[in-house]
């Protein structure tokens, strides 16, 4: 663990498997959380907060897996302010090489109200739970949830009982995004000047993005003294979202001479695992977001495109390359080899063997035919929807036909195999899509709700690719599909069925042992 003595080094704890998964549909398979933990791992992140293990079955064995797995990050797992939960914690981290548990208490008023305590009772609470955890491992990050609406004098009496405890870390959360810059930084100065052995420990900051300040808030506490900042990719996470790790990861890169704070980030790997994780979670990365959106380093505008040829530092304040894409292009089409697509697979962060390149290729091929120019967004589409279709595919698409018009009910013609056996129907709906779906639920009928059917063009013009993404819910269980073609029928009844196999997954993990929530929680940010 970095000490208190580095005193420029920020560390960086995301919690993308833990606070960002509890977004609404943003659920993830087991395999999905390990590939992501690992890809964390590789980029140089401190602290990954893999889980909370009293959550269920699922949860515990993702942070289990996650803990052996890991070969650089503290593994972290979060527990509420109770035997049973931090026991279950730490049965879970035990086997990191590095293992820390995350306990946590609502020390506001509202909290307080919520859980009946005393402030008295709620310190003795605080002792005995941060003991025990201590007792059990080295490394205890203890946080006050809604710390930032806490009465100042509660608050430095609680972190103090923490420290005295035994915590090492301390988290500041700002759980519902509603503090500002100044009183994040005020508060960390606070606690650093009033509470005996704030010295020796390490303050985290915690923010959420409900008025669109967690990264400004974020770095204001760093500037204050923290030295841990809790993120996610992308920002993922409940209502808003939590700070993004890419943007005060190239904050503190961009403006060092201003924040002369460092990490171990390799932000050359931000790209990837910002795609991936939109992938996994479904939830697409808006085209202006900062650092990771489409269109963030864009220049469309005359004067902008002018000033660039001359010198690319007028308008853009980091070079692409720095967050891992190339600033060349490299054309592909139907005569490109298979040499170039690898080039340009890893341009834009994908290392493939040799079997995973043939297979791709033979997908770029069909879309190379149907588009004049296979670009950037194109190739990334493809990707995401090769990985899409790596999970176990109990239902198949063999063959759609859709027939539709000014005159309704539009018509599909379609075939699944289905466990291995073919089954053919044909249905009618209120537009092509509609149709495709309801001959898929009648080949495979489910109570599935579909809570979401979202469109994005990956490019521009009549030939562009489309991603379409889909969010089912069933019985509680979410499940999000998505696929990508130039035929945006085709895509949307591939990126349905694609959800449909993942609820079949979730379904039969149902049973005991279930990787789904059932506990009834509140996080600790």
């Amino acid at each position: 663990m970095t000490s208190v003595s580095d005193k420029n080094r920020v560390l960086i704890f995301d919690t993308t498997l833990r606070d960002g998964e509890q977004s609404p549909g943003a659920t993830m398979s087991h395999n999905e959380k390990l590939e992501i933990a690992s890809l964390l791992d590789e980029m140089g992140v401190d602290i990954i907060e893999a889980g909370f293990p009293i959550a269920s079955q699922g949860d515990f064995d993702a942070v289990s897996e996650i803990a052996k797995n890991s070969k650089n990050s503290v593994i972290c797992g979060l527990a509420r302010a109770s035997f049973g939960d931090i026991d279950r914690c730490m049965e879970a981290v035990k086997h990191a090489a590095q293992p820390r548990i995350h306990t946590f208490i609502g020390t506001s008023p509202l909290h307080r109200d919520i859980t009946a305590l005393t402030m008295d009772e709620m310190a003795d609470k605080i002792h005995e739970t941060v003991t025990h955890a201590r007792n059990l491992c080295d490394n205890v990050q203890w946080s006050p949830m809604d710390a930032i609406r806490t009465e100042h004098d509660y608050l430095c009496r609680t972190v103090e009982i923490a420290i005295k405890a035994g915590a090492t870390t301390i988290n500041i959360p700002d759980t519902v995004g509603y503090t500002i810059p100044r009183e994040s930084s005020d508060i960390i100065k606070m606690l650093l000047e009033r509470v005996p052995g704030a010295d020796d420990i390490i303050f985290a900051t915690h923010c959420h993005n409900d008025l669109g300040m967690a990264t400004a808030n974020s770095l204001a506490a760093v500037e204050a003294g923290a030295r841990q900042i809790e993120c996610t990719i992308n920002g993922l996470g409940e209502r808003a979202g939590n700070t993004a790790l890419e943007e005060v990861v190239m904050a503190l890169k961009v403006r060092n001479d201003i924040m002369p704070y460092n990490t171990k980030i390799d932000t050359t790997k931000i790209m990837n695992i910002s795609r991936r994780v939109s992938q996994v979670s479904g939830f697409v990365v808006q085209p202006n977001k900062a650092i990771v959106g489409k269109n963030a380093f864009a220049h469309e505008s005359g004067i902008h495109q002018d000033g660039m040829l001359k010198n690319a530092e007028t308008f853009e304040i980091m070079r692409p390359a720095d967050v891992g894409l190339s600033g060349t292009s490299l054309p592909l089409g139907k005569h490109s080899g298979r040499a170039a697509l690898r080039a340009k697979l890893e341009e834009l962060g994908y290392e493939l063997g040799d079997n995973q390149l043939k297979d791709v290729f033979v997908r770029f091929k069909e879309l190379a035919d149907r588009k004049k120019e296979v670009l950037d967004d194109d190739v990334v589409a493809l990707m995401q929807d090769t990985g899409s279709e790596s999970q176990n595919e109990y239902i198949k698409i063999k063959h759609l036909r859709v027939v539709c018009g000014s005159e309704a009910p539009q018509t599909a013609d379609i075939i699944l195999e289905i466990d291995g056996e073919e089954k053919h129907c044909t249905a009618q709906g209120d537009g092509p899509v509609d149709a495709a779906f309801k001959a898929i639920k009648e080949l495979y009928p489910t109570q599935a709700r579909l809570q979401i059917y979202q469109v994005n063009a990956v490019t521009e013009g009549t030939d562009a690719q489309a991603t379409v993404s889909v969010r089912l819910e069933e019985d509680g269980r979410i499940a999000t599909g998505q696929s990508s073609d130039t035929d945006t029928v085709f895509a949307s009844a591939k990126a349905y069925v694609n959800a449909v196999n993942r609820l079949i997954v979730r379904r039969t993990k149902s049973a005991p042992g279930a990787d789904t929530k059932e506990v009834s929680y509140k996080d600790a940010g």
